[in-house]
């Protein structure tokens, strides 16, 4: 049984997701400890403990520690099983942190996999989901995985409530991925969201945002959806907003967002996430910092060469991660919190 460290590098849930994705992908038990030994309350959190069952029911698994707050967890998978995967997590616990655990699993399955999850779609500390449906699945794409995802419906801190559905297909085809230097921005897109508020906010967040981005960028072409409801038809269980902008390169999608918050007027949220995607870009790499760690466990069984706009401490723990399944993969090049790259020196074998 391969014993892992929960408190390496970060210390947070990602090695938990991580870890328990490559032991589904690889049958390979293994034990965990010292799990988000680096947070300000250890253990396994609802979203970490969903996440969790998820994969048992992936992978049909034998699991023991896996309960609120636990620092410890042994997980014995039997293989992946194509089915429809339903996740309720019953608080504002990220989706998209969910999927980052499930998505890895579920494209080695040998038929489609569906999924339901429950929980916070647009949350503090944890990437929006349309930044994982616009951006992260189109560089999966380009790797060749083919997986959908739906919002039924936003969720937001305390309430969640938030709804999305998708569908994952068999990984046939690993293509490698080549994504260093992007040249040319061919256009700015967002989505600017407001549940159970007045419809003007979505509006200010969407337009604050596009005065930015046409100011630093002014040939670059901006559009930015706005999403609201009209009261007594928003089907939100609580207020909230947020907003996340994405450039169209000729290599893939760099991203920046904000989330609303209670006295902070939209049109510092709109500006915020725009500023964030201008800094991003800078560095002209054509990888954003949110995506570099999360292309990790892919690149490892496809091979290619990221250039990321910031190397993270997720990112070099999900580095390391990896390679306490696999030996040495990747070489990374560049310092945490500045421009650096990462390139596959040898490819994962199952």
């Amino acid at each position: 049984m391969k014993v892992i460290d929960g408190s390496y590098g970060e210390g947070g849930g990602q090695i938990l997701r991580t870890s328990l994705a490559l032991s589904v992908i690889t049958g390979e038990p293994i034990k965990i400890i010292n799990i988000r030994a680096k947070r300000p309350k250890p253990g396994l959190r609802p979203q970490h403990l969903y996440g969790v069952l998820a994969l048992k029911e992936l992978s049909n698994a034998e699991v023991r520690g896996a309960s609120e707050g636990s620092t410890e967890l042994e997980f014995y998978p039997k293989g992946i099983q194509a089915k429809h995967v339903k996740v309720p997590i019953k608080t504002a616990g990220s989706i998209t942190l969910v999927l980052q655990a499930l998505l890895p699993a579920m494209v080695f399955g040998d038929r489609e996999v569906t999924f339901e999850i429950t929980g916070g779609t647009d949350v503090p500390w944890s990437p929006p989901v349309d930044h994982l449906k616009h951006i992260t699945l189109y560089a999966l794409e380009k790797m060749g995985i083919k997986a959908e995802i739906q919002i039924k419906r936003r969720g937001h801190y305390p309430r969640g409530g938030g709804l999305v559905v998708g569908k994952v297909y068999p990984w046939e085809e690993k293509k490698s991925l080549i994504a260093t230097k992007f040249e040319r921005i061919y256009s700015f897109e967002g989505i600017s969201h407001a549940v159970r508020l007045p419809s003007h906010v979505s509006i200010r967040q969407a337009k604050a945002a596009k005065e930015t981005l046409e100011k630093a960028y002014p040939s670059v072409p901006v559009k930015i959806k706005e999403e609201y409801y009209e009261p007594g038809k928003d089907p939100h269980l609580g207020p909230g907003s947020g907003i996340v902008v994405w450039a169209n390169t000729d290599v893939l999608r760099l991203g920046g967002d904000a989330l609303g918050e209670k006295g902070k007027p939209a049109e510092v949220v709109g500006k915020e996430a725009a500023e964030e995607l201008i800094e991003q870009l800078k560095p002209k790499h054509a990888v954003d910092m949110f995506l570099g760690d999360q292309l990790i466990p892919f690149l490892a069984f496809a091979g290619g060469e990221i250039w990321v706009s910031k190397i993270t401490k997720h990112l070099v723990t999900n580095v390391w991660v990896v390679e306490q399944f696999f030996g040495k993969i990747f070489e990374v090049e560049g310092e945490i919190g500045k421009p650096g790259k990462v390139r596959v020196v040898k490819k994962a074998e199952l």
